[in-house]
C-alpha cells in the first residue's frame, strides 16, 4: 500500500518551535547559516515555514543521530 503524505501546511513560529524543540533564536540562526529551512512570507508582516520542509529537517537530524 502506498504511503500517504500529509497535506502541506504553513506553520507559524509557535508550531515550528513546538515541533522542533528549538527556540526562536536557534531557528533564525539556522536560517541564516543555511542549516534550517527558510521562512516563507505569508503576509506583509507574517512568515511561516512549509511543514514538509521542517519535517525533512527533523528527519535529517534523526538520520544523522543514528
Amino acid at each position: 500500500m502506498p504511503q500517504q503524505t500529509p497535506p502541506r501546511e504553513i506553520w507559524r513560529l509557535p508550531k515550528v518551535k513546538a515541533v522542533t524543540g528549538q527556540g526562536k533564536t536557534l531557528i533564525y540562526a539556522g536560517m541564516a547559516a543555511g542549516t534550517f529551512p527558510k521562512a516563507i512570507a505569508i503576509g506583509e508582516r507574517a512568515v511561516g515555514w512549509a511543514s514538509d520542509h521542517v519535517q525533512a529537517w527533523i528527519d535529517s537530524k534523526v538520520r544523522a543521530s543514528a
